[in-house]
């Protein structure tokens, strides 16, 4: 029996996989962008070390009734541990690279990128997968491994410390 790693694989790797991660790299992206507070490179970086840890486990993972939410679970897993880890030398930027917008309002983008960047790693997790996302809180919860009750409240006090950064002004903003 042959146990090397290429047996019944192209070499780029399985078929499935590859169109998996091409139908679901955008959105894992945009996850992980919003999870960085804007960090394009670290977006990048994690898109690629989640899809590489759901590569190792394909196998497992394409069998699952869930594929998509248990790779977002691994992408914010791999957020929040990247961000416990001492050994990491990157340091987050105090301004927005320029980058090409699409937005009616890049103001307001630019406002909300820097009011999601303040808030811990944590709350940033609930915020984007409940309310960008729109994961209900059983998914949240299951995807952070916290109680639904721990997402209410965390959510509920993000949401309440975002309003505190953001201001009066930014409903002004927000509504012209």
């Amino acid at each position: 029996m042959d146990h090397s790693p290429t047996t019944g694989r192209t070499a780029a790797g399985p078929p499935d996989f590859l169109e998996f991660a091409a139908a679901r790299g955008g959105q894992l992206f945009h996850t992980a962008y919003l999870l960085t507070g804007g960090d394009r490179h670290l977006a990048e970086d994690l898109v690629q070390e989640a899809l590489s840890r759901i590569y190792v486990r394909w196998r497992r993972v394409a069998r699952m009734e869930n594929p998509v939410g248990y790779t977002q679970t691994v992408l914010v897993n791999t957020f929040l541990s990247h961000r416990r880890r001492r050994s990491s030398t990157e340091r987050a930027a105090h301004e927005l690279p320029d980058t090409s917008v699409t937005d009616a309002d890049p103001a307001l983008r630019v406002t909300l990128m820097q009011a999601l960047q303040a808030m811990s790693p944590a709350d940033r997790a609930v915020l984007v997968l409940r309310y960008w996302e729109d994961r209900s809180i059983e998914e949240t919860s299951a995807a952070l491994q916290l109680s639904s009750t721990a997402v209410r409240s965390r959510a509920h006090r993000a949401l309440n410390r975002m309003r505190a950064l953001l201001g009066d002004s930014f409903a002004e903003q927000a509504a012209g």
